[in-house]
């Protein structure tokens, strides 16, 4: 198979890229939408992984196969494969769940899990991790059950959309919140294999058809969010589509629609870089999900597929121009754009605590730290959410930044879940604003990628980071940092004030430059330094910044204000100068 450029007058630029497919398109062509073999592996009890193309084609599933790496050298001494184990992620568009749903995974992460923790993502959904093989079937039906599944959370389709949490104005929450439903729903895949496979239906005798993601799916991820100013708190621009919500009295009247962001390189690799999205313009709400289809499909008919490394929405658009591909949207969808309403970003953090909202109930955002939810000694946080589940009416929404909020309390239930949380350890009026400000991915022992720690990495280093804030006088201020096991991405760092990116073990590339309201991409400041190295240089600069800063000035606009690094105005052309 290979594709062909095209040419025409109007767009003069090659939309379709010349060469040899990759593997993963003969993957995906002869999967039969989806199915592969995949249930006759499930019977195979030789192996607790999956063989071929069913490694990868469970991930449109929601599925990754992994391995306990700390473990991994010693097994194959002993002459055993890899204790293979499945980390699985939900569908949960907005982050948005009952206290029931909540119970019912709390449950299985206790009794069919090996680590028995629940892991919030920083994109607002739960996994699993060390699933083995003999519970990966009940754990799709505990889902459905509970009305949830593992759909396309993973590969090549559009992932999970989320939604700004936003606990204080609800109605406008509400609405956006419904869209991001909405668009999740619209930008599903058709196949029944999900249902075939995991719920024992049977193969209706007709054709699969895909008309959004066609028979091949997209060329690489995609991801989409419905966000609300001022709170950025979905760091809009790591994603492919972004619809920022425009109100109107606080009525949802529309949206500015952000096409093209995304943080994934790879070492070594200057074809790749991360970017910002670029605005295409403002559509009214009844319009959402046709622009919305004609973003996917045009990113599906023009996105790369010789060179995975290469085929995300921000390649693309690099490749064709910005206002070609906005052209071919409008043309699809059969709606103009209009000028970009305006709207501002001044924050992307959870504000921790109770906050109460204009419909007179409260809500409690919880500070989970790395998302990470399981009982430790003194701090039975599973526990404890679990009971506040047992007699909360509202809904649980968990956050794009880790964290968990216990949403629609009502006055007179308030002072119970307070106690609840206090003595579970999941408020702790001691934490400081750095830490409620970092954020790690999760890396070893289970990711496949990882190059070095981040989240087992991350506490001990936030605490170093406090005491040189404490040291230079300025322990109440936060900057915003982000620490990833490797390049792809997952933990956000290249939207960070300070940005750790893993190199090797013990060894990160040092980022620096990004702002607070997350519309800013660091550059490389050392590379490939330890530890020791990374909190000398963080001493020397945040010593710099104590002392010369501007009033209210964060501590990136301060390194780029001072010509301590110069910023990234252009990604494609200027990350690596």
């Amino acid at each position: 198979m290979s594709e062909k450029y095209v040419f025409s007058e109007k767009h003069p630029g090659p939309l379709v890229v010349e060469g040899k497919f990759s593997d993963a398109e003969r993957m995906k062509l002869e999967s039969n939408f989806l199915r592969g073999t995949i249930a006759e592996d499930l019977n195979d009890g030789l192996t607790g992984g999956f063989n071929g193309d069913n490694f990868l084609l469970i991930r449109f599933h929601g599925m990754y196969q992994q391995d306990d790496r700390d473990i991994r050298a010693e097994r194959a001494e002993q002459k055993l494969e890899p204790r293979h184990a499945m980390m699985l992620r939900c569908r949960l568009p907005g982050g948005v769940m009952t206290p029931e749903q909540w119970l019912g995974i709390d449950k299985f992460a206790s009794e069919s899990t090996i680590y028995g923790s629940i892991r919030i993502t920083n994109r607002q959904t739960f996994q699993f991790h060390g699933i083995l093989k003999p519970n990966v079937k009940p754990v799709h039906q505990l889902l459905n059950r509970l009305g949830l599944d593992g759909l396309a959370t993973a590969n090549d389709v559009n992932r999970n959309v989320l939604c700004t949490s936003n606990p204080v104005e609800s109605e406008l929450h509400q609405q956006a919140y419904e869209w991001a439903k909405k668009i999740s729903e619209h930008l599903l895949p058709r196949t029944r294999a999900y249902a075939e496979i995991w719920m024992d239906q049977e193969k209706v005798a007709t054709t699969d058809e895909e008309p959004i993601l066609g028979a091949t799916y997209l060329p690489r991820k995609f991801k989409t969010t419905v966000v609300i100013p001022p709170q950025n708190d979905v760091d809009l621009h790591a994603n492919d589509l972004n619809f920022i919500a425009i109100a109107d009295n606080g009525r949802l009247v529309g949206f500015n629609v952000l096409v093209g962001g995304g943080l994934s390189i790879a070492h070594g690799d200057k074809a790749t870089y991360p970017r910002t999205a670029s605005e295409l313009g403002y559509i009214s709400v009844e319009h959402t999900l046709a622009i919305a289809e004609a973003v996917v499909t045009t990113q599906r008919d023009w996105g790369n597929r010789t060179n995975r490394k290469n085929a995300k929405t921000k390649y693309t658009l690099e490749r064709v121009g910005v206002d070609n591909f906005k052209q071919e949207v409008e043309a699809r969808a059969g709606v103009k754009f209009e000028a970009i309403r305006p709207y501002e970003f001044t924050a992307r953090g959870d504000r921790i605590g109770w906050v109460k909202g204009i419909d007179n109930k409260w809500h409690l955002t919880l500070f989970i730290e790395n998302g990470r939810i399981l009982d430790y000694p003194g701090r039975p946080l599973k526990t404890g959410l679990a009971e506040i589940a047992k007699i909360h009416k509202g809904d649980f929404r968990l956050t794009a930044n880790q964290n968990l909020i216990v949403a629609g309390v009502p006055a007179r239930s308030k002072a119970k879940i307070d106690a609840l949380a206090r003595e579970h350890g999941l408020i702790d009026d001691s934490v400081s604003e750095q830490r409620k400000n970092s954020m790690a991915c999760v890396s070893f022992p289970t990711c496949p990628l990882a190059m070095a720690e981040a989240e087992r990495f991350l506490p001990t280093f936030v605490t170093k980071v406090e005491e040189i804030m404490q040291q230079h006088g300025v322990g109440d201020e936060h900057i915003v940092l982000r620490v990833t096991g490797c390049p792809n991405g997952c933990g956000r760092a290249m939207l960070a004030e300070i940005g750790l990116v893993g190199k090797a073990m013990g060894r990160y590339n040092l980022h620096l430059g990004g702002n607070r309201e997350g519309t800013r991409i660091p550059r490389m400041y050392r590379e490939n330094i330890n530890e020791t190295e990374i909190l000398a240089e963080i001493d020397r600069l945040i010593g710099l910044w104590a002392r010369d800063r501007q009033p209210n000035e964060g501590f990136g606009d301060f390194v780029i204000r001072t010509n301590i690094i110069k910023p990234v105005l252009d990604p494609a052309r200027d990350f690596y100068d």
